[in-house]
């Protein structure tokens, strides 16, 4: 294939200003137009060996989802990404296409990838606003099995919406009063607005998945009894990662300290950030978010809007070795928040009635790599120094929720606290107990989640209705 010839230029979506953008909880991105959708959907070379589907971890058709926004048909293009992804406006927004379906387009070779993302988005949204009335997708007839699904964040949610188009009779059990997981109570409302992930998840509705709000598996009910009084033939685990990590530092405890999970779940799930909402939360005039991760940035950017004056970024490494998506790093960048690299806490400093007033840290250079490949950072010596602060957001990770490993012992787990679970198809130590997404993995993306959502949904298949 000849990419020699001058290919027009990719189209951007245009997003709100920074200095505007900092003071709503909006949508930063626009998205795409009509027209814009159709220019950026001609570069598609329509490869007849598409590398990006083997890019992705749910593998989209996206050569036919592309070639249908070409034809005008946004809405069939829509249904073609949900023959494989359930969760299209989602996606579209929070994956990073740019290490996965995009880093395999073979115009990036030598120039800007299609933007498979934009794309994705765009015809989700306009099924959403003018697709006019819901579709059944293909059915099979009911099977007469009933599947449990612990969790409802993109593993779950992925496992619930296979299953129930196989004829399962699937029920998600949540813990708390709103399901969506990771994507409502994480992702910020100007990132991923909550009116798109409740559609995505009425959409799973009509096809007849069952919703059990506020049900807490380990508590409520365990595993055991969900299979053996509830007469569950199988159940997914899709519990996540909610366990926030902390540094044990000195002055940890005081006042105006929070994870990130706290923090998060404060403004996004129960709207703090909302002058109506009564919902606590310390917003900071002089804010220090803690990691190098989309979390991390999520957090910097939220203090901002909520009315920070200055919020930072403090990441013991360089902006080379940060986790975090680069278009999130570019926004925050955009938005002001100041990034204290190659610096690390020491201490937490507070007043005498234990507020936090400041942040010790102590500069680091970079020495040989540690196991995960990236330069390790050493502290050097005699470089303390303190950031004046009255909030300081903790955001380096997160842990496995342990109660159902607690509640299940015939349920093998790892030193680090994660269910053992077979990559390929999500089996456990334990038969018919299955699992997937962060609960296996550690924290990790919402698209490896729904991989491995689908993995496990084939083998519950397999496993209850091929092998009886």
């Amino acid at each position: 294939m000849n990419t020699d010839v001058k290919r027009p230029q990719a189209i951007r979506m245009k997003e709100q200003d920074p200095k505007q953008r900092v003071r709503n909880f909006q949508e930063v991105p626009f998205g795409y137009s009509n027209d814009e959708a159709l220019a950026e959907a001609k570069r598609c070379l329509q490869c007849k060996k598409p590398l990006c589907v083997e890019g992705c971890p749910v593998a989209v058709k996206i050569p036919e989802f592309i070639k249908l926004i070409v034809d005008g048909k946004h809405v069939d293009a829509a249904r073609k990404i949900k023959e494989t992804n359930a969760l299209p406006a989602i996606c579209g927004r929070v994956c990073p296409q740019e290490t996965q379906c995009e880093a395999k387009c073979i115009l990036g070779k030598k120039g800007a990838p299609i933007n498979v993302g934009h794309l994705e988005r765009f015809c989700a949204d306009f099924e959403m606003a003018e697709g006019g009335e819901f579709v059944m997708p293909a059915m099979k007839p009911k099977n007469g099995k009933k599947v449990g699904v612990v969790g409802s964040g993109p593993a779950g949610l992925t496992v619930a919406g296979e299953l129930v188009k196989e004829g399962f009779d699937v029920t998600i059990f949540e813990a708390l009063h709103e399901p969506g997981g990771v994507l409502v109570y994480g992702i910020p409302e100007f990132r991923l607005p909550k009116d798109i992930v409740r559609k995505e998840i009425n959409y799973l509705e009509k096809l007849g998945v069952h919703l059990e709000r506020n049900f807490i598996v380990g508590k409520t009910a365990t595993i055991d009894g969900l299979m053996n009084e509830e007469g569950f033939d199988a159940i997914f685990v899709g519990s996540g990662a909610g366990l926030p990590s902390f540094m044990h530092i000195p002055g940890e405890n005081s006042i105006g300290v929070y994870s990130a999970n706290e923090y998060l779940t404060r403004s996004n799930l129960m709207k703090a950030f909302k002058d109506s909402s009564d919902t606590p939360i310390i917003k900071g005039r002089n804010v220090v978010t803690v990691g190098g991760g989309n979390v991390a940035m999520d957090s910097a950017r939220t203090a901002l809007r909520l009315g920070a004056a200055s919020s930072t970024i403090v990441y013991r490494r360089t902006e080379a070795e940060m986790p975090a998506r680069s278009a999130e790093v570019h926004h925050a960048q955009q938005e002001g928040i100041v990034f204290k690299l190659l610096t690390n806490p020491v201490a937490v400093i507070s007043d005498k009635d234990g507020f936090v007033k400041s942040l010790r840290c102590i500069r680091m250079e970079l020495g040989e790599p540690d196991d995960s490949g990236r330069r390790r950072p050493v502290p050097v010596k005699d470089s303390e120094f303190d950031i004046d602060c009255d909030v300081v957001i903790i955001a380096i990770g997160n842990n496995p929720n342990p109660l159902i490993p607690e509640t299940t012992p015939d349920i093998k787990v790892s030193k680090h606290g994660t269910i053992i679970a077979n990559e390929a198809d999500g089996r456990t130590s334990k038969k018919h107990v299955y699992a997937g997404g962060d609960i296996v993995t550690g924290a990790a993306t919402v698209i490896l989640a729904m991989g491995a959502g689908k993995a496990a949904a084939r083998s519950i298949a397999e496993d209850l209705i091929s092998r009886k």
